[in-house]
């Protein structure tokens, strides 16, 4: 990092280890010009940073094989949201264990006894709520990262066999699918709509797109005329930054063709948005909603209507469940989810075939036997028809009224009892809240004349905003000068 410091000298950071809490160890360098500093940060990451490729032998130290292999071999070939997960894994629980070990001398006893180790008390954060070890699942993950390693250093000749093959892993267990049936939908959309999220959730379980991908959506990505969705980009977080970049396989770049309803409601739903992203952030111009905000505001929406917690993700498999159901085939439903191929789909969505396959199975043997439907499956259609009819119905469902108001969208107080009053006050241009008021005789026609306000003052912030960068916005004129006058204690002297 170079940065400019108060005193007007520039400085160079280069990290150079971590603590054992994961926190950056940092050496510095000073130059009174940004290029000097430059040139001295260069020699300072030559002299303790990373391995020359004539360092790289089979004594060296594993930690600083680790190293050099992230730098060198796995960093140029993943995106920054897995550098970081590689990174992480390697300066917070290898490097610390096993970074002393010569690299020819690391024995798979080594590694067996490490990941030992951080399944019993490897965690370093969070220990009172999730424990001392670490899940499966980021030992599974710690093993490939040093298996990898490993197999290019067999493959450059610095060790013979990878010690990190045949080693006894935690047993891969998949996360369980959980889906919204068909009551819990319509309660989960009504209270959506009551809390502003519904064109979010009624298009993520219209699509089932992944999280990254529906939030990176523009406007200029639907084609309202023939109703055409490019799905071309998906935004992820890195470092508490959002960074947008194309989806990882060609098969995720797709286009998926919406239902006519579908588009109705987001045309609609345009009129009321004052952005080129499709769900923009409420706090933060000229940006999407942030993943994590769309994660928690499904937890409250799940609360409040009574459903089960589901993962943003489960909102994807609720969408596959129920197209499978409703007799998509295999291939189409591939091409929407963005897979890879079919078989990734059938792999995740096994159970569901079966059952197709079962149904299927029955209806061929009754139309080639002509047998009756067996006794069971009839008593199972007429229970679920009994239970489904004991079920409150979509009308039966009254959402949760909102205690506040959704950011962005103003308030409203009534002052008298046939006088309502809303206001909205945006940050400006200048930094400070600009407030305009509305008025109406009953609550529906203050939201009304409210949504109208707020449409009009973003789309003036926003033109002003597009103004000042491309610095063609004239310059505000300073305080105590009127009319281009100057004041001076010159002048005031000449005055008296």
């Amino acid at each position: 990092m170079i940065r400019q410091r108060a005193d007007g000298r520039w400085e160079g950071r280069y990290v150079i280890g971590y603590d054992d809490k994961g926190y950056p160890q940092t050496k510095n360098v000073l130059a009174k010009t940004k290029r000097e500093c430059a040139e001295k940060l260069e020699a300072l990451k030559a002299e303790l940073g990373g391995i020359k490729s004539d360092k790289v032998k089979p004594d060296m130290r594993f930690g600083d094989w680790m190293v050099y292999w992230f730098e060198n071999h796995a960093k140029p070939k993943v995106r920054s949201s897995t550098q970081k997960n590689y990174w992480d894994r390697i300066r917070l629980h290898i490097n610390p264990e096993l970074g002393h070990i010569p690299l020819n001398k690391l024995t798979q006893n080594d590694l067996q006894q490490f990941y030992g180790r951080l399944k019993k008390n490897g965690r370093k954060v969070h220990t009172d709520k999730y424990g001392n070890g670490l899940s499966d699942r980021m030992v599974r993950m710690c093993h490939a990262t040093c298996r990898s390693a490993l197999e290019k250093a067999k493959l450059d000749g610095l060790i013979r066999t990878n010690p990190a093959i045949g080693c006894k892993l935690p047993p891969k267990k998949a996360r369980e699918m959980q889906v919204l049936d068909r009551d819990e939908l319509q309660r989960f959309l009504i209270q959506a709509k009551v809390e502003g999220y519904y064109e979010l959730f009624l298009l993520e379980l219209a699509t089932g797109l992944r999280r990254g991908e529906i939030i990176a959506l523009q406007w200029d990505d639907l084609d309202f005329q023939t109703g055409v969705l490019n799905v071309s980009k998906q935004v992820n977080v890195v470092g508490g930054e959002l960074q947008f970049s194309t989806p990882k396989t060609k098969s995720s770049i797709r286009k998926i063709v919406l239902p006519p309803a579908l588009l109705e409601v987001l045309q609609e739903y345009k009129k009321t948005v004052v952005s080129r992203w499709m769900f923009p952030s409420p706090l933060k111009y000229d940006m999407p909603i942030a993943p994590g905000v769309a994660e928690r505001q499904l937890s409250r929406i799940l609360e409040l209507s009574g459903c089960k917690h589901v993962r943003f993700h489960d909102l994807r498999h609720t969408f596959a469940t129920l197209a499978l159901q409703g007799g998509m085939d295999i291939k189409t439903l591939s091409a929407m989810l963005g897979h890879v191929s079919a078989a990734t789909t059938l792999d995740i969505y096994t159970h569901i075939t079966d059952d197709m396959q079962r149904q299927a199975a029955a209806n061929i043997d009754r139309g080639i036997g002509k047998a009756a439907p067996p006794e069971s499956i009839s008593e199972l259609g007429q229970k679920t028809t009994s239970e489904q009819s004991e079920k409150p119905g979509m009308t039966d469902f009254q959402p949760v009224p909102r205690k506040q108001r959704r950011p962005g969208t103003g308030c409203i107080t009534q002052k008298s009892p046939n006088l309502w009053e809303g206001r909205y006050s945006p940050t400006w241009i200048d930094g400070k809240k600009h407030a305009r008021n509305v008025y109406a005789h009953t609550r529906e026609e203050c939201e009304e004349k409210l949504q109208a306000l707020i449409i009009e003052m973003k789309t003036e912030l926003s033109e002003l905003k597009r103004q000042k960068a491309e610095g063609v916005l004239p310059p505000e004129p300073e305080k105590g000068k009127k009319n281009g006058e100057k004041k001076t204690k010159t002048s005031k002297k000449k005055s008296k």
